[in-house]
């Protein structure tokens, strides 16, 4: 399992919209090949920062699969005059737990 972690700046005053219409955009990802969900999170500290995580089967799922689909250009159209720059997005693999 791969977890693609996007760090997302949104404009101020955009992060009502912005959340809203992530939310619309919730079964592009539920249908994509290899995702296995999604969650975001918003800073605290920073409330203009979200953070997106995806679960994917592989990175290619998400860099292939999705990257080339139109569910991910309708993800774009829905969030991407939101950004405040383009999002950091690196993937991760688990390598222990604890507590």
């Amino acid at each position: 399992m791969i977890l693609e972690i996007a760090q997302i700046d949104v404009k101020a005053g955009l992060e009502p919209e912005f959340e809203a219409n992530a939310a619309k955009a919730a079964p592009l990802f539920a249908r994509a090949k290899g995702c296995k969900g999604m969650e975001l999170q918003r800073s605290i500290e920073n409330p203009r920062r979200y953070r997106l995580f995806v679960k994917w089967e592989t990175v290619e799922n998400h860099m292939v699969d999705f990257r080339r689909s139109e569910d991910f250009k309708e993800w774009r159209r829905l969030v991407g005059h939101c950004f405040e720059a383009t999002p950091q997005v690196e993937h991760t693999r688990q390598v222990g737990t604890w507590v």
